[in-house]
């Protein structure tokens, strides 16, 4: 803190021993009318976090049961294709934030042409993750292939947009306001891909096939009746075939191809892309020396770790959770709207979290928004399975799950802003801090999604079984509620020592206004100097 002091002192200093012209008033007035964005440049920048997160609700919610019980494939071959697709898409992350960062500037800034360039072969990529091929050998390639191919295309895009954020304004304010409607819009995505993959696809949900199990206790339990159990058993063709749920899957991604399209569009001609600064951009850097610079800052290091064990909560939860509804819950025809209730409450709940930060600050709103879900985690795999109380409990969730979305984002320009300030000479380094970010969080839940995977396997997961052993259901409690709840707890203890707080984000942003307003200083006097000479 006392560093903090003594830079402000110095601020203060400074901004006396300054003259004010009614010239610099002006031009003060200029630089803060174009910094504020009008509620359609916010709403338009906003439109574009929908698609990472309809995409990414989807296949996270989805994919996982899709492989198993859709395509069929194995177990092990579905971890494979989890785990590898994530670190994939980890690992080109930092990649293409490097590509950004040397990026020239256009006509249309350095961000938007990423994104406008990568839309077209994204969602045809997207489209065919959901397509099942009429072979049996190289479908573990088809799926590899094309889920780390919409990995990357997906990076391309959303790497340049979430840096977009340090250039659509140079304040905090501004910043913070625009990214509470994109955390809005985005949580109304997941929301979107919810209703769209689920609701097209639970019209469509194929039979389950009854295990040597199932039969038995059938005939045990109708000796008197053996008849009745009949339909029950019964083998015949069902009146929904897996052709049909197959088709289902198909129509579904073709929606959620349109609307990505359509969001693309809006963000690339509702968003004005603005100069970060009129000083040269540092010399580009390797992977190594992006690492060095990035984990070097102490508060990103211990933002990124934190995070990084929270986020890994919710993506664990996230993955399994329709296999837990389907199974161990039982509620195999109303997994789809649980998920629904679970997201509409998240859309609901990023207002109160965006209020309550601004009120009790972003490191309060960490411990209090975090710890908001852990007794519904264990009340769900705890109480009896019940339909009225699972939906409650979906509902109470969701306003931890707007939290998990809502901080990172809204933390991360402040750990920017903070890097800028220790070190003015290193600039043009946003998208790198951005990228290391959902590097290191996609990284280790790929990790996390092949090993739940490859438990399921261990523990003797049937594929589109109408029940599963009691091996399954015991894996399925540890991966929706112990695990995430151990994960979340560890990340909890990390932000003890994140040292952002809101005296110290207050003091960034009056140091750096002191440099922008220097820099535009200096470029006038140039100006008129030119102009008398």
């Amino acid at each position: 803190m006392a560093k903090g002091e003594g830079a402000e002192q110095y601020s203060n200093a400074s901004l006396l021993n300054k003259p004010v012209s009614s010239d610099g008033i002006k031009l003060a007035g200029k630089r803060e009318s174009r910094n504020r964005l009008s509620i359609c440049n916010k709403l338009c920048y906003a439109v574009g976090g929908a698609p990472y997160q309809i995409t990414g609700c989807a296949l996270g919610f989805f994919l996982q049961i899709y492989l198993l019980d859709v395509a069929q494939l194995d177990p092990f071959y579905a971890s494979i294709i989890l785990f590898v697709g994530r670190a994939w898409d980890a690992i080109t992350d930092p990649t293409v934030g490097f590509l950004v960062s040397r990026s020239p500037w256009t006509r249309f800034g350095r961000m938007l042409p990423w994104i406008l360039l990568s839309t077209p072969l994204a969602v045809l990529s997207y489209f065919l993750i959901w397509y099942v091929p009429p072979f049996e050998d190289g479908k573990v390639i088809w799926y590899l292939v094309f889920y780390c191919l919409f990995q990357t295309l997906q990076t391309c895009f959303h790497v340049p947009y979430s840096a977009l954020t340090m250039f659509i304004s140079s304040e905090q304010k501004e910043r913070d306001s625009a990214t509470a409607y994109r955390m809005t819009v985005e949580v109304l995505g997941t929301v979107i891909g919810t209703a769209v993959q689920g609701q097209i696809v639970g019209m469509a949900n194929a039979p389950c096939v009854p295990v040597p199990s199932d039969i038995t206790d059938k005939l045990g339990n109708s000796s008197a009746s053996l008849p009745t159990a009949g339909p029950e058993i019964n083998t015949s063709e069902p009146a929904i075939s897996l052709e049909h749920t197959r088709a289902a899957y198909m129509i579904a991604s073709g929606v959620i191809c349109a609307i990505y399209i359509l969001c693309a569009v809006v963000l690339f001609f509702g968003v004005r892309e603005q100069k970060d600064s009129c000083r040269p951009r540092s010399e580009p850097m390797s992977f190594f020396q992006g690492i060095r610079l990035v984990m070097g800052h102490g508060p990103y290091a211990k933002l990124v770790t934190g995070f990084l064990f929270t986020s890994l909560a919710f993506m664990l939860l996230e993955g399994n959770f329709a296999l837990f509804c389907s199974y161990t819950l039982g509620f195999r025809n109303d997994f789809q709207n649980i998920l629904l209730v679970i997201m509409l409450s998240a859309t609901l709940a990023i207002p109160f979290w965006q209020w309550f930060l601004t009120r009790f600050g972003k490191k309060t709103a960490v411990y209090v928004g975090t710890t908001s879900v852990v007794p519904f985690m264990i009340l769900v795999v705890c109480v009896k399975s019940n339909l009225i109380v699972t939906y409650f409990v979906s509902f109470a969730a969701g306003v931890g799950v707007a939290a998990a979305f809502l901080l990172p984002w809204s933390m991360l320009p402040d750990v920017v802003d903070d890097f800028k300030v220790q070190n003015p000479d290193s600039t043009g380094h946003e998208a790198i801090f951005y990228s290391f970010y959902v590097f290191f969080t996609k990284f280790a839940s790929g990790v996390s999604l092949g090993i739940s995977t490859l438990s399921l396997d261990f523990a003797g997961y049937i594929t589109r079984g109408c029940s599963q052993p009691e091996e399954v259901d015991l894996t399925l409690k540890l991966l929706v509620s112990a695990a995430p709840i151990v994960l979340i707890l560890v990340g909890l203890l990390i932000f003890i020592s994140y040292p952002i707080n809101e005296e110290v984000r207050q003091g960034n942003r009056k140091l750096l206004q002191e440099q922008r307003d220097s820099e535009a200083d200096s470029e006038t006097d140039s100006t008129e100097l030119a102009n008398m000479v």
